[in-house]
């Protein structure tokens, strides 16, 4: 190839990235005046925290099911990829029920997050102030539903208008 043709393939490639770069500038200054426009960027803290939630379950989930077919049914490994996948789906269920029954005494949302390994449960509601009647309503119901114990518990006000 002669010089001239690499010195304007060069110079092509140099003006496509600039324009890349401007139209993702202005793509970006487009979705930020969106955002900072909406009225509810903060209601959706607990949208955004369920989707980033799933979407992180779900990578495990695909990790998990890439080592249950990479093994034989009778192997270690096979047995401890179904039993933790079958941990992870019961822990999904208790956050389900218990976020259902948060809402039921009153919250207009809330998220619930349970430790696989740890015995821990955090608990993002969403109101403005938390009194100790309710954070014990959500006590009681956390302690019934999965047993676990007060020092791993914690309950966290997030005011995000709905």
């Amino acid at each position: 190839m002669s010089n001239t043709k690499k010195i304007a393939l060069m110079s092509t490639l140099v003006l496509l990235l600039a324009v890349t770069a401007v139209f993702n500038f202005v793509l970006a200054g487009t979705r930020t005046a969106e955002a900072a426009g909406g009225d509810n960027t903060t209601a959706n803290y607990f949208t955004s925290f369920r989707s980033e939630r799933t979407i992180t379950r779900s990578e495990e989930f695909v990790q998990i099911d890439s080592v249950i077919s990479a093994y034989a049914k009778d192997s270690a490994e096979y047995l401890e990829a179904v039993s933790m996948k079958q941990k992870m789906v019961g822990i999904m269920e208790n956050e389900l029920v218990i976020e259902t029954m948060i809402k039921s005494i009153g919250f207009s949302d809330a998220v619930v997050v349970i430790g696989s390994d740890s015995g821990s449960c955090n608990v993002f509601i969403n109101s403005d102030e938390l009194n100790y009647d309710s954070a014990l309503k959500i006590y009681t119901m956390l302690k019934k539903e999965t047993g676990v114990v007060s020092g791993n518990v914690i309950i966290m006000p997030v005011y995000a208008e709905s």
